[in-house]
């Protein structure tokens, strides 16, 4: 019986060996399968061994297979510990869709997976708990403000503290805040190194405003980063304790971190050095949110045995669609640039389509839609530089019953400034619209009493033209105080009431511009629910939202000098630069049809001014491109119409300015002397 016992438990044993060689082989088999997915370069990049790595994707070249393929290769044939990975990116999309990755690939939850946000927060809540943020001023309970509770912190500061608004916009103090912690300067730091009027009235609210975070046990969202940084940097038992639980760390997108997000990122990889980042030069194109894409060139400085794999393969655009990609970008000197390729190869041109002025740009684009996709309208996406180019395509769609979607933004007539002066607007013809009564109401009493006393005295000609109409309210209300050009958020609201002034000026009669606009609303609300049901919707978006996207179908409107590259740009390098990556990404969002098209005379300040088509299509190799014109162009007339203006900024009227318009041969003659300017500037 003793015997049977012992051989019944060696065989057990044998089988329980059986079964894990298995298993183990069950293991390898898979893995072996998710390397057999990989190209050559993206397998030498998973399987790469101890110590720093940077992996420079392109576009479209695979990089989240890579990351997720890598951290399952840890976590299965290295042994690695879920909980023993730090795996960060920017989005919590982006996240979402790597864990979930992941956890396909190994069954396992990353328990340090996310954005570098949401894992500082992670972090401080479980050293906060331990009683290590004393020394902050915080406890375990502490919130978290979003940008909204600080501005409205801020604005309380100014309220209790007797600061003017109009002076320095708190939404500027706000800003000038956020790129200070971002780059760990300190309240007394930062007024050691103001140098003008802002900057020194910034850290004095600097100052109050950290005070009041921690009076109410709270943070910002770039506190989260930055107390996380000074932790780590100050406790060394806390900062050892999470390097040696982290022996493997994964950064995506790692040209979009800035200084902060750099330097947590080199001590969670510290003392092992097993780092492991993802990204691309040429897709940087947030250096305005505080991102710098020479993090990357910085790894080689910090990292000297960092070794680097090239992902330039693209799974997702024609060889023709990348190589106008690469042309563009090319001209970038400050960076390496990728050589993309593919396998799909295709001999279709991409579209260039010249229109005589913007409206006419957004009636021929949905021309096309209809007659080329219309069942294939989630596939398409129209790409703009600036929002407030939505417009004219949102009542070109609307005009041809096509459905469509704004990503990252607001349909036009929503904006919030918009319905501000349609408010303004609507009382000038009615008292007794409520709604519009009440909105006026809220953006300031005391605009609304300006507004009515100018409507008691002004002239029934001048609320009768709609340009004339808005530059009256805008001046007697002051509403353009609301906002600082200082202000990129600012500056966007201005250029959307610009087009406002730009749609009054086709109109003679303000009645007859609201009841455009009336009816545009109504077809937006009355279709709202169809829509909703629809999935079948154009989507429309800016070039800086559409990053980690791709569509088959892909419109790059605008492409004009002073839209892309922005007119804010065009003087400095580096701007022209980040405005040509912003083209690049443009570009490889496309998977199989790319258009561009520009205008060659928009309304912009209240003028029918000339535009010239933007210097990144002349950039891409001619060959590439067809391009089509179906109007023969006569350049436009220098004639004058109403537009806002800042009392700030002048005090002429605008019948008083003049505006000449130089054609090309004009320009080219003046150059070559064979034009005299007194008489050119007499015609």
């Amino acid at each position: 019986m003793y015997r049977d016992l012992v051989r019944m438990w060696v065989d057990r044993a044998h089988l329980a060996q059986i079964t894990d060689n298995y298993a183990n082989m069950s293991i390898v088999l898979e893995i072996a399968n998710l390397l057999n997915e990989l190209n050559p370069e993206q397998r030498k990049a998973v399987l790469h061994q101890e110590g720093p790595a940077i992996v420079l994707a392109g576009a479209g070249s695979g990089k989240t297979r890579v990351l997720t393929t890598r951290v399952a290769y840890l976590i299965k044939e290295k042994k690695v510990a879920e909980n023993a990975i730090f795996l960060v990116t920017f989005t919590n999309k982006a996240a979402a869709e790597m864990k979930k990755r992941v956890l396909d690939y190994t069954g396992k939850n990353l328990t340090y997976g996310g954005t570098f946000h949401s894992l500082s927060a992670k972090i401080l809540r479980i050293e906060a708990a331990n009683g290590h943020l004393a020394d902050f001023g915080l406890n375990a309970n502490f919130t978290i403000y979003d940008s909204d509770d600080q501005l409205s912190l801020i604005k309380n500061i100014y309220k209790t503290n007797g600061f003017d608004p109009n002076t320095f916009k708190p939404q500027v103090v706000r800003a000038k805040i956020s790129q200070a912690k971002n780059e760990l300067v300190s309240p007394i730091d930062f007024k050691e190194m103001a140098k003008d009027g802002l900057q020194l009235f910034t850290a004095k609210v600097y100052k109050i405003y950290q005070k009041r975070l921690r009076d109410e046990n709270a943070v910002d969202f770039d506190d989260l980063l930055a107390i996380c940084y000074q932790l780590l940097l100050q406790n060394a038992t806390v900062r050892q304790k999470y390097q040696k639980r982290f022996e493997h760390v994964l950064v995506d997108e790692f040209q979009d971190t800035n200084q902060v997000q750099y330097f947590l990122t080199k001590i969670f990889s510290n003392p092992e050095n097993n780092l492991f980042v993802v990204g691309d030069f040429s897709q940087s194109i947030y250096t305005w949110r505080g991102a710098d894409y020479r993090n990357l060139e910085r790894l080689s400085r910090d990292f000297p045995n960092i070794q680097e794999y090239r992902l330039e393969r693209n799974y997702r655009s024609t060889q023709n669609i990348l190589d106008a990609a690469t042309s563009v970008i090319s001209n970038n000197q400050s960076h390496p640039v990728l050589e993309l390729w593919t396998d799909q190869t295709s001999q279709e041109k991409l579209e260039v389509y010249e229109n005589s002025s913007g409206e006419l740009e957004a009636e021929k684009i949905a021309s096309i839609i209809r007659e080329k996709y219309l069942d294939q309208l989630d596939q398409i996406a129209i790409l703009y530089r600036t929002n407030v180019q939505s417009r004219a395509f949102e009542e070109a769609f609307m005009r041809q019953q096509l459905p469509y979607k704004i990503v990252g933004g607001t349909k036009f007539y929503e904006r919030s400034e918009i319905k501000d002066l349609l408010a303004y607007l609507r009382l000038c013809f009615n008292r007794l619209d409520s709604p519009s009564f009440e909105r006026a109401q809220k953006i300031g009493k005391r605009r609304l009493e300006k507004l009515l006393l100018w409507l008691e005295k002004t002239d029934r000609q001048i609320l009768e033209n709609p340009s004339s109409c808005l530059q009256g309210i805008i001046e007697n209300t002051l509403y353009l105080d609301k906002y600082d050009q200082k202000d990129p958020d600012d500056l966007a609201r201005l250029d959307n009431i610009q087009e406002l002034f730009n749609v009054a000026s086709r109109f003679d009669n303000t009645l007859l511009l609201l009841e455009n606009i009336a009816l545009v609303q109504d077809g937006y609300l009355a279709n709202e629910q169809v829509e909703q049901e629809l999935e079948n919707k154009i989507t429309m978006m800016s070039l800086h939202s559409v990053k980690g996207l791709e569509f088959p179908i892909v419109f790059m409107v605008g492409m004009e000098e002073g839209l892309l590259p922005h007119s804010r740009a065009i003087l400095e390098n580096n701007e022209i630069e980040e405005e040509r990556r912003l083209c690049y990404v443009g570009i490889t969002r496309a998977k199989k049809k790319l258009y561009f098209s520009y205008a060659r005379t928009r309304f912009t300040y209240g003028y029918s001014s000339h535009c010239s088509p933007s210097r990144f299509l002349s950039e891409i190799d001619q060959k590439l491109l067809q391009f089509n014109r179906s109007f023969e162009y006569q350049e436009p007339a220098a004639q004058k119409k109403y537009y806002y203006q800042d009392k700030k900024t002048t005090n002429k009227k605008p019948n008083q300015s003049r505006r000449l318009v130089i054609d090309e041969d004009s320009l080219e003659a003046l150059l070559n002397d064979e034009l005299d300017i007194r008489e050119f500037l007499q015609k």
